[in-house]
């Protein structure tokens, strides 16, 4: 386990200009990759279509495919194989968003409506499906059985997650150990693969694979831990979610675990009730997530994260992409959405 480091005051928040900076070495491949994903959604099913459509314009930093560039960059292993598997790294994201939001019955996600809440939820999941199936078909394609198999894997492992988090979902009792194992799964574990793909497409050696790895675990790590504080001192239009979303489905993140350890009986007490029934007094619950450390907990977590992928990122050899790798894990800690 990590031990954080002492928290300090966070720097300036980050901007999407600041992403478009760090990715800049990738431009061209981002472009390509936007180019492929609109290809690939094609069908001559119209809702498909339409939903599709929808999902793309609803943007997104698309990091986990910019992680497999930006790693297969480094490594001299540019090309069509690694945008065709970038664009299937991205598809798997997206069909675990479009059934997150129906178990989880959202309506709102990066500032708009929901596929499920535009579409309804038998739409959304099946589109996951079609997501689903179509990255597998792009995965046979790229004719890489140790590809297949870390995606294989991974995939089998975030649908572990969103079990897990089934079963934590409105229980108080949930630890720190308990919450970091969804983590691992649900958010780590597909930017584990991307840095890991890149190294294999690269055919980095084994030392040198598992660093990538190591960076990518990290960086998912630290991005989840983030979006988890977000939900507590964030703004809503920001974040492109409701405050507290998380809490009112119920979700045990690590900013109220935090505050469950270090808050007086009747804090507790009223954290405890929000959790199991999704209602109480929202603003107070936040007011005692911030009066008990617990974001500057939370934050120094995200930041030894952030550093252990720094550290393992060094092993990359000198380069611009190695720099937007490096950069990134800044700008997984320093952001607002």
């Amino acid at each position: 386990m990590i031990v954080p480091a002492a928290a300090s005051v966070p720097p300036a928040l980050a901007s999407p200009r600041d992403t478009a900076r760090v990715l800049a070495p990738i431009a061209h491949d981002m472009q390509q990759l936007d180019a492929l994903i609109r290809a690939r959604l094609d069908s001559d099913v119209a809702l498909i279509r339409t939903i599709a459509d929808y999902i793309v314009g609803a943007g997104g930093k698309r990091l986990r495919p910019a992680v497999l560039l930006l790693v297969a960059r480094a490594l001299g292993a540019p090309g069509p194989l690694a945008h065709l598997l970038a664009a299937v790294i991205e598809f798997i994201h997206t069909a675990t968003l479009l059934h997150d939001d129906v178990v989880d019955e959202s309506d709102l996600r990066r500032g708009r409506p929901t596929a499920n809440a535009m579409f309804g939820n038998a739409a959304s999941v099946l589109v996951g499906d079609f997501l689903y199936s179509r990255a597998f078909q792009m995965m046979v394609e790229a004719d890489r059985m140790g590809v297949m198999r870390i995606l294989a894997d991974a995939t089998n492992r975030i649908a572990e997650g969103e079990v897990l988090q089934l079963l934590n979902v409105h229980d108080p009792t949930v630890d720190e150990a308990r919450y970091l194992s969804v983590v691992e799964r649900k958010t780590a574990t597909l930017f584990e693969a991307a840095a890991r793909i890149g190294a294999v497409l690269a055919g980095a050696d084994p030392a040198l694979e598992l660093a990538c790895r190591r960076y990518g675990a990290s960086v998912g790590t630290a991005f989840q831990i983030v979006d988890d504080i977000l939900d507590y001192s964030g703004h809503a239009d920001e974040i492109g979610k409701r405050l507290g979303d998380d809490l009112r489905e119920g979700k045990v993140t690590l900013p109220i675990i935090y505050a469950l350890r270090n808050a007086g009986k009747k804090q507790r007490e009223l954290i405890e009730e929000a959790i199991r029934d999704g209602g109480g007094d929202f603003g107070e619950i936040a007011r005692v997530v911030q009066a008990t450390g617990a974001l500057d907990y939370s934050r120094a977590r995200a930041q030894a994260e952030a550093d252990a992928a720094r550290q393992a990122a060094s092993a990359l050899p000198a380069s611009e992409y190695r720099d937007s790798l490096l950069e990134l894990t800044r700008l997984t800690i320093d952001r607002d959405r």
